[in-house]
């Protein structure tokens, strides 16, 4: 779909929320927007931007439905921020089963395929849902384990041989290493592909980085990267060619914008943002998600002709300014990723008197060695010209603050 087709889907959102949301029909008043005068893509450029502190401070003002029409009540994670309300109405709900099974397809699954998800479907968490109606709606099989819990995992692959896995890419090397542990043969697996959700398992220029190095270095996997969020409720997942996550045009308006807003180049990096069509219940125009990621126009290998986005560098509340330099946290997990010894960590942003970011990773207690110590120290100035902290908790109170029960992710870093 080129910008022109979208457009009778943008007209149509643009005299949805100005007729039924109580955010935009302010906003427009205040800016003097006549939506009549939007007539593509391309004039999307005169409405200011929504931002996530809109969202949180007007959020009911964005429901478009009473809410006795709605179907189904998710919350964003709140890594950054209190958890924001999302309200899906059945046709949302069932635009999430059509991105979803479009996701699967470009990443190469088909109605014969039988998934494990291996994250939450509850806790008000979008993205389970939406892989259990994908699949559904593909006519594929899923075996909904949810996360962590390895020997349930691995009791489920060896009694329903699933083809294909959907899990946090950090929890892999875990289950990699329950099997060794319990003499599981995991490399004669069904298993044949990882759908990647929540983190980067490749690098700018779309090689894989120190974690995906680490799961395919041990198991023969196609691994697929994947990049989605609970305000747009649709993915850009990655084909079989791994050079970025497509985007569905039918569901998502793309703009990728550098810090004055205009659009960056083929290649470049810029935050993305993205006008959600055909949602009823929570649309948004032109929504700054705080990601950073380099946007690819030209048609992919495989013959799509939708951008491309590649893997996430950063988010912009995340950028840490630490001793002159500036890094982002997906940098900082790439060096701990690396090291073979390290299976658990956390990254821990803080503040000093001077108000000044300071960094501290925690690590389990049986890797506290001066020698250990000497070569993080070397490895993250080699990599990053700065090294953190280090601070050592036993493995048991580091597996506590990580997996928490009441947080639907790992919690690798936090802030305090």
């Amino acid at each position: 779909m080129s910008p022109e087709t979208q457009q009778p889907a943008l007209q149509q959102l643009l005299l949805h929320v100005s007729n039924y949301s109580n955010y935009y029909k302010r906003l427009f008043r205040e800016h003097n927007i006549h939506v009549d005068a939007i007539k593509t893509v391309a004039d999307l450029a005169q409405l200011p931007f929504t931002t996530k502190d809109d969202l949180a401070q007007y959020n009911d003002d964005f429901l478009c439905v009473p809410k006795s029409r709605i179907t189904d009540f998710v919350t964003t994670s709140g890594t950054l921020s209190d958890p924001v309300a999302f309200y899906l109405t059945d046709s949302d709900v069932e635009r999430l089963a059509t991105n979803e099974s479009e996701s699967f397809r470009c990443a190469g699954g088909s109605e014969n395929d039988i998934y494990q998800l291996m994250t939450t479907i509850d806790r008000r968490f979008m993205a389970g849902l939406a892989y259990w109606m994908g699949a559904r709606k593909m006519g594929a099989g899923m075996i909904r384990v949810g996360p962590g819990a390895p020997f349930l995992q691995w009791e489920s692959i060896q009694r329903f041989s699933p083809t294909v896995i959907i899990a946090i890419p950090s929890f892999i090397p875990r289950l990699i290493d329950y099997a060794v542990a319990n003499e599981i043969d995991f490399t004669a697996s069904s298993i044949q592909s990882i759908i990647c959700i929540g983190e980067p398992i490749r690098n700018p220029d779309f090689s894989l980085n120190e974690l995906g190095k680490r799961i395919t270095s041990q198991w023969d996997v196609k691994l697929y990267s994947t990049y989605a969020s609970t305000e747009m409720g649709a993915a850009f997942t990655e084909c079989g060619e791994g050079k970025g996550g497509h985007l569905n045009p039918d569901l998502l308006i793309l703009e990728v914008v550098d810090d004055e807003g205009n659009a960056v180049k083929d290649g470049e990096l810029g935050e993305v943002v993205v006008t959600t069509l055909g949602v009823e219940g929570m649309p948004l125009l032109r929504y700054k998600t705080g990601d950073l990621c380099n946007v690819y126009y030209e048609p992919c290998s495989c013959g799509r002709t939708s951008p491309r986005l590649g893997p996430v560098v950063g988010r912009k509340q995340q950028m840490i300014k630490f001793k002159g330099t500036t890094i982002f946290p997906p940098a900082l997990f790439d060096v701990l990723d690396a090291v073979k010894e390290i299976d658990l960590y956390q990254v821990v942003v803080s503040k000093n008197e001077f108000g000044n970011d300071e960094i501290t990773v925690v690590l389990p207690m049986q890797l506290q060695t001066s020698a250990f110590r000497e070569t993080m120290h070397s490895l993250f100035k080699s990599r990053l010209r700065v090294s953190p902290a280090l601070t050592f908790v036993t493995t048991e109170e580091l597996t506590f603050r990580i997996y928490k029960q009441e947080k639907r992710k790992p919690e690798k870093l936090i802030y305090i």
